[in-house]
């Protein structure tokens, strides 16, 4: 027998707030010339009371991107090289959104987070730094009663788009009916916390994480026969999307360094394909879409590796998706962080460690796509810190 959930968590789909929390219906869209691109910092993607969403959902002539680094992010490096884009952050040089009325930005990047993710957003995307910069005074103190603000100069994201795109434009009244939403959204929060008579409540204690391999360059020579690179890609839809669901596997490559042997597996979607990976992953919507069964790809993959191997990729993020379908856990050595320690800076992406690395162009692919490409560079980089 299927039950409905209770009222207090049955969610909104489009502000993925509670439906008693909803700020949907106060929502008043506002067209802009200047396209508004928010990069919003991970650790703020799931804050109930962030207002990058918000400020998205206002604004038809807007994009929101989720990550830290975007250095291999193909739309946001397309927007940060195009005539006319600006970034909305304080520093040398940078102009006040008044003075280039009636020559607005075609584009204005604003990063969404705290002060200190911000910080680590722009210091981790060097193309961001070479954007000329935009900044302001605000005209009043911020309405974000329920989050402290480190000093009275500071605005939620929300308060700064709409400021910024009225000085831009010459018309700041145009676009403040946008906070109504925002306003609305401080009510119910400031009303739902006079309505609790309870204890405050207490955060979770968040789970242990899975204990990993230490990353050692040794480690990885110690163990070279049982080493297996992975590269994998997924079919995710944005949030706010009609599609619910997290990310699935949908792409495997993988390979062993000291043999040369080779996995490879397109998984067909079990879901909708989300607009855009065919054209990130670099595949024909056909290839995905005609992929092998989740099921079978999986039992090929496991007839590929062994129990003791140890897996070597650029993060965690294969490992998770592997995890997500079930797959057995096995010991994992995060070639990122290698990197890192070796260069004793964060590398970027996998193809830009080739580089750092020393090695000009980057090695042939060993797949399709961009995962094959990238495995490749993967193999790259663990042969040149392992020195083979």
């Amino acid at each position: 027998m299927v039950t409905e959930p209770p009222a207090h968590r049955e969610r909104c789909l489009r502000c993925r707030r509670p439906r008693r929390a909803c700020w949907c219906p106060h929502l008043r869209p506002v067209e802009s010339a200047t396209r508004t691109c928010i990069l919003q910092h991970l650790g703020e993607r799931k804050t109930a009371i962030g207002t990058a969403r918000m400020a998205h959902l206002s604004l038809p002539n807007s994009e929101l991107h989720q990550g830290v680094s975007f250095v291999d992010h193909p739309r946001v490096r397309e927007l940060a090289a195009a005539a006319g884009t600006a970034l909305l952050f304080p520093g040398e040089g940078a102009l006040d959104p008044a003075a280039l009325r009636g020559r607005p930005p075609r584009t204005v990047i604003v990063v969404d987070g705290t002060w200190s993710q911000a910080r680590k957003v722009i210091k981790q995307n060097p193309f961001l730094q070479a954007l000329p910069r935009l900044a302001f005074t605000p005209e009043r103190p911020s309405n974000y009663r329920i989050r402290a603000e480190p000093s009275a100069e500071c605005v939620s994201t929300i308060e700064a788009v709409v400021h910024l795109l009225g000085a831009l434009e010459g018309a700041p009244e145009r676009f403040r009916p946008i906070l109504e939403a925002f306003d609305r959204m401080i009510d119910l929060q400031i009303a739902e916390r006079e309505r609790r008579t309870g204890p405050p409540r207490r955060r979770a204690q968040p789970r242990a994480r899975r204990p990993r391999v230490d990353v050692t360059v040794a480690a990885l020579r110690s163990r070279a026969a049982d080493v297996v690179a992975i590269y994998a890609e997924a079919n995710a839809w944005a949030l706010g999307s009609p599609v619910e669901g997290e990310a699935e596997l949908i792409q495997l490559v993988a390979a062993r360094p000291e043999t040369g042997e080779r996995f490879e597996a397109v998984l067909a979607p079990r879901r909708p394909l989300g607009p855009g990976v065919a054209t990130h992953l670099e595949l024909a919507a056909e290839r995905l879409l005609g992929g092998e069964p989740a099921a079978e790809a999986l039992a090929r993959f496991e007839a590929f590796v062994r129990p003791d191997d140890l897996y070597c990729g650029w993060g965690p993020y294969a490992l998770g998706l592997l995890r997500a379908e079930g797959a057995p856990e096995r010991d994992f050595a995060d070639l990122r962080l290698a990197c890192a320690r070796s260069l004793a800076r964060r590398p970027g992406g996998v193809e830009q460690a080739v580089r750092l690395l020393g090695r000009a162009e980057l090695p042939p692919p060993l797949g399709e796509g961009r995962a094959g490409r990238r495995l490749a560079s993967l193999l790259e980089v663990h042969r040149r810190l392992v020195g083979e």
